[in-house]
């Protein structure tokens, strides 16, 4: 099986918006992240990769199908969402870019795909003259009920990718997850890498 993966125009993006809608609802319902997704709120959500000239899309084909993608903006587009997250540190939101998510299909991991949608992501935010390149993980509690047996999370592929946990600097947003009536709060942890070292 050949993927193809590269960036998204301006014109692909528009078109596979749909798509990637779909994949993300149907991705991110999973563990961790258990989101109850709806088209009409990824619409609105995917359009800023639209509205910001400076954002990268990355998919991965198998043929025409979008099986796999990753997105990233500069910070300063998520500068709201990130404030207290970020408060205090001497980051400004300019020297950083959001590796805002990779979605991926489960028969098509373990190929290096990750990897890949985080060398052109960062390729793209140095090219943007970037110092940092931050991402979130949701945090959940290791009892949790819906956390499947043997779980293996992927901080130890985060790490070997040059990236820690920024200490004490997490984020919080709201989605709904499957059984909730409606949306709760979630903390994600932020994990930064320095652009300029070797991974």
């Amino acid at each position: 099986m050949t993927l193809r993966i590269a960036p998204l125009s301006r014109e692909e993006l528009a078109a596979r918006l749909p798509d990637l809608a779909r994949l993300r609802i149907a991705v991110f319902a999973d563990w961790p992240y258990l989101y109850d997704g709806d088209e009409a709120y990824e619409a609105r959500y995917l359009q800023a990769y639209l509205d910001s000239p400076d954002s990268i899309v990355v998919g991965a084909f198998d043929g025409e199908r979008l099986v796999g993608a990753a997105t990233g903006t500069p910070m300063e587009d998520h500068a709201e969402e990130f404030a207290q997250a970020l408060a205090g540190r001497d980051l400004p939101l300019r020297d950083i870019f959001y590796c805002a998510e990779s979605v991926l299909l489960p028969a098509y991991r373990g190929r290096g795909v990750g990897h890949r949608f985080f060398d052109l992501r960062e390729e793209h935010a140095r090219r943007l003259d970037r110092h940092w390149s931050v991402f979130c993980a949701v945090v959940r509690p290791q009892d949790h009920p819906a956390r499947p047996p043997g779980y293996w999370p992927l901080d130890g592929f985060w790490a070997a990718r040059g990236y820690a946990p920024l200490p004490g600097a997490v984020a919080r947003f709201r989605w709904r997850d499957h059984g909730e009536a409606g949306d709760s709060e979630k903390p994600l942890q932020v994990w930064i890498r320095d652009l300029a070292a070797t991974a």
